[in-house]
This record gives structure tokens, sequence and C-alpha cells, in this order.
């Protein structure tokens, strides 16, 4: 099978959540010959996808203008929103000659909506795959601006061209999306590594607490956090921190997916891929709320209801003041959800 498959770069949660889908595949199909069209970096899509992949780069869409990790950029978002549209002829163009190029056997979205139109006008079999869609993202924002319904109404038929819009749980209700098919949850497994932990960095008896706001950028300033003898900080190397209670997660020299599945919790934002592998690795969670984000209650109701959950405020969070919220979900380690997603989404992308 020769496969497109375009990703937005809103952060690396899409590119995360078709990971999943795309190690599966490359389990099922050992001729699959994989072509990228994003512009996540290579580096990233490397250390997530474990197949051979030639990649395009470039997109069709970006999902939200950010200010920083948690809060949106929505005048940006709106204009460069509008921009889209007004090149929309140009951009399936674009799309057109990359199919050309490319033939693949089939298309698959995380989850830009163009890219589906293109195949759909040249009938090569087309799905989308995410836990929302941008149509609805839009709407929830910008639905009283002039030029939405004319673009929404585009958007929404672009979507409904897929032969399939595969939505992993959790995911947004998206009624109008007749082609809409939930799966299972998108999540890698981590192996328990804490032992290892423990021997190599002395933290025995001491809470491991992962920090990590996702692929979006943004930082905290995690040094001016209070310290405490009980707890060690997991955090990412980019963010410079250094001190005695803080290990950078490049120390450890083990995968991400291994460090949250030896961590007494994790502490960030709400994003997809964040929740379904908390959820999939039994590991609670606490979260700082995100700018009115549409996708918000619904993942956070699903990971209360099957897993730990515990909000703080974003100024608690900038302050460090987790003690309460570390103490509603501390030591709650619970049955993971199984991740059936993947091998679900494989079944119907075979069928084409």
């Amino acid at each position: 099978m020769r496969l497109l498959v375009a990703i937005t770069p809103h952060g690396y949660g899409h590119a995360a959540q078709v990971a999943v889908v795309l190690e599966a595949l490359a389990a099922r199909c050992p001729d699959l010959e994989l072509h990228l069209h994003t512009d996540v970096p290579r580096a990233f899509l490397e250390s997530r996808i474990p197949v051979a992949f030639e990649l395009h780069p470039g997109s069709s869409d970006f999902g939200m203008r950010m200010h920083s990790a948690l809060h949106l950029d929505l005048e940006a978002s709106a204009r460069d929103y509008a921009g889209l549209h007004a090149q929309r002829d140009r951009a399936l163009s674009r799309l057109g000659a990359l199919l050309a190029r490319v033939r693949p056997d089939r298309v698959l979205c995380d989850v830009p909506w163009l890219p589906l139109r293109a195949a759909a006008e040249r009938g090569i079999p087309a799905l989308a795959l995410c836990s929302l869609n941008w149509a609805d993202i839009y709407d929830h924002y910008f639905s009283a601006r002039p030029e939405a319904q004319e673009l929404l109404a585009a958007m929404r038929a672009d979507y409904l061209s897929a032969r399939c819009f595969l939505a992993p749980e959790p995911h947004m209700p998206m009624p109008w999306l007749d082609n809409l098919q939930t799966i299972g949850p998108l999540a890698r497994i981590g192996r328990n590594r804490r032992t290892e932990i423990d021997a190599a960095f002395g933290t025995s008896g001491r809470q491991l607490l992962l920090v990590a706001l996702g692929g979006v950028a943004g930082r905290l300033s995690v040094t001016d956090w209070p310290r405490r003898a009980d707890r060690v900080l997991l955090v990412p190397d980019e963010w410079g921190a250094v001190r005695e209670d803080i290990i950078p997660l490049g120390r450890l020299g083990m995968p991400f997916i291994d460090v949250l599945a030896s961590s007494d919790a994790l502490v960030g934002k709400l994003g997809y891929g964040t929740v379904a592998e908390c959820a999939c690795n039994g590991v609670p969670m606490i979260h700082a709320p995100r700018d009115d984000w549409p996708e918000e209650p619904v993942l956070a109701g699903w990971l209360a209801r099957v897993g730990r959950l515990a909000r703080i405020e974003t100024a608690d969070l900038e302050a460090g003041r987790i003690d309460a919220a570390l103490a509603a979900v501390a030591g709650q380690r619970f049955e993971p959800v199984p991740a059936t997603g993947a091998a679900m989404a494989v079944a119907r992308l075979l069928q084409g």
C-alpha cells in the first residue's frame, strides 16, 4: 500500500495521534510505502513513526495560532483562516499536483480538510482521523464573523467528502458528520521503569512528577517552584531547568512514554495525546485550563470518569502551587484503559 498522510502542524498532538495508527498499519502491511505531508519537524516524526517515510514539507492548514502553550491568538487565527479560504483553489491545485506525484492508494488526514477534497476529486479513497475537526473549532470561536458561514460550509463539505471520519475516544460530538465512526483510544503503552530511575538518580521513596505541556511552544519556570524533599520534577531538556530536585528528560535516557508510565502523576495541559496516554497507562493527571478550548470538557470528563484528574488554575500552575491538586490524585494509579483504537483504525483503512 502507498499511503499519503496529511498532518496538521498544530503542536505535535496530531502527528502523535496518527503515529499510533501508522505503527500498527506497518505491522499489518510490511510493503507499506509511506508519504507524509506536514510541517511537523522530521526529528519528531522519526521519533514516533518506526517505519521509513518520504516527507513532503508543507501544510494546507495550521490548526490555531498560539500565544503560548495555554493561550490562543484568536485574531491571528481568524485572519489566517480567512487567508486559507481565499487561497482555496490554489491550495487544491498544489495538493492535486502532490497526489499526481505520489499516486497514493489511500489518503489519511489528521485532520486537514483540503487533502480530503483533493483526493475525492481524483477518486482516491480518503479517510479523516481525529478527536476533533477544525470546522467545529472555527465555529466555536469565529461564527459571528462575516466570512464565517461561507468558510464553514466549505470546510464541512470537505470533511464530509471523506469516506470515513475515524474519531478516537474521547472525541468531540461532531453530530453533523454522517461519515463518523467512533473507535477506541489511540495511545502508546509505556514500560514502568521506576526501579531503573530510582537506582540511577536516588529517587526511591520520592514522588516522580512529570511536567510537560505538549508540543506547542511553552515552558514553566519550574526553578521558581517551591522545593519539596519528597518530590522530583521531570521536565523537558529545552526548559534549561537546573536544580537538585529537577531531572531533564534527556538524562533519563528512555522514551517519553516510559517516563510517563514510570511517573506518579503528569502535570500539564489537556490535549488528546496526553489524556489518552495517561488513561491507557494508568497515570493520574493534573491540568490547567486552556482558554475556553471546546475539546476540554470532553477530555476532562472522560479522564475523570475512567481515571484520575485534578484541575488547578493557570496562575497556580505557573507558581508551582500544586500540592492540593497533587494530594487529590497522588498514589491513585488506576487500571489502564485498553488502547483499542489503532487496530480499529487499521481495519477500516485497509477497507478503503
